[in-house]
């Protein structure tokens, strides 16, 4: 296969050499690969990388069995109670999960809190560094779906919240 550019950046590949139309360069394979994957200009990668968040940032977690909304109100709900829990350590609620209600003690709640924002902030997180890779030239659009927390965290993240689902 022979590599070609035009003025405007665009690759082509031809099986013989003497197949490309005049104006167009000769390159490298390597560099042709490396022109055919990198990003394109007219994308708004940040837009698209914030959606991407945005969207793993609201899918919820599993603690425990217990399904934990994620959203932006369940968040707003979650840090609530926490507050509620640190001003008073033998504050008590029934907490609405995907599963149906728990009753979860100060401690527990602030366990709750934790884990969600522990989840939140690791999608903010993999939003900056994609936003890097962008950046430094170095990002490439499987990257976005890669490097994600799981909707689920480790079982050994769950410490504080009761073991089964009521």
């Amino acid at each position: 296969m022979h590599y070609f550019i035009d003025a405007a950046g665009n690759v082509f590949a031809f099986v013989s050499a003497t197949q490309a139309p005049e104006g167009l360069s000769p390159i490298s394979e390597s560099d042709a690969l490396a022109l055919a994957a990198a990003p394109s200009p007219e994308v708004d990668y940040p837009a698209v990388i914030a959606a991407e968040r945005y969207r793993r940032e609201r899918v919820g977690v599993s603690l425990n069995g217990f399904v934990i909304d994620t959203s932006r109100e369940g968040q707003a709900l979650i840090a609530g109670a926490a507050v509620s829990a640190i001003i008073d350590p033998t504050y008590t609620c029934n907490w609405k999960t995907g599963n149906g209600f728990i009753a979860l003690n100060a401690s527990e709640l602030l366990g709750l809190a934790t884990a969600v924002r522990t989840h939140v902030q690791a999608c903010f997180d993999r939003e900056l560094a994609l936003l890097r890779a962008v950046e430094n030239g170095e990002y490439r659009d499987p990257m976005l779906l890669e490097g994600w927390p799981e909707p689920a965290p480790d079982p050994a993240a769950n410490v504080g919240l009761p073991s089964d689902p009521q």
